[in-house]
């Protein structure tokens, strides 16, 4: 798969059904090759630049199913503002 079809996809929590946006960039772990975690933009971004609002970063271990035009996720249910696991 690739990242531009990552990028096309809608990233939605399966514990509220909110639906968190578009994927914008991937963390790597270069070491090893692989996905780190999910990077979404928060509310209110004007073309790329600013953001009034944390960043979404959505660690790899909590991707419950990639789809064919979304990805859910698995987020705390408590909270509902931008995650950020320990890896």
């Amino acid at each position: 798969m690739k990242i531009s079809e990552l990028q096309s996809k809608d990233v939605v929590n399966v514990g509220n059904g909110r639906k968190l946006g578009k994927i914008y960039d991937l963390e790597l772990y270069l070491l090893k090759g692989r996905i780190r975690s999910l990077l979404i933009p928060g509310e209110s971004r004007l073309f790329g630049w600013v953001s009034h609002g944390q960043d979404w970063v959505i660690p790899w271990h909590r991707i419950v199913k990639i789809g064919s035009d979304v990805i859910l996720v698995q987020l705390d249910e408590i909270s509902d503002d931008p995650v950020e696991d320990a890896y």
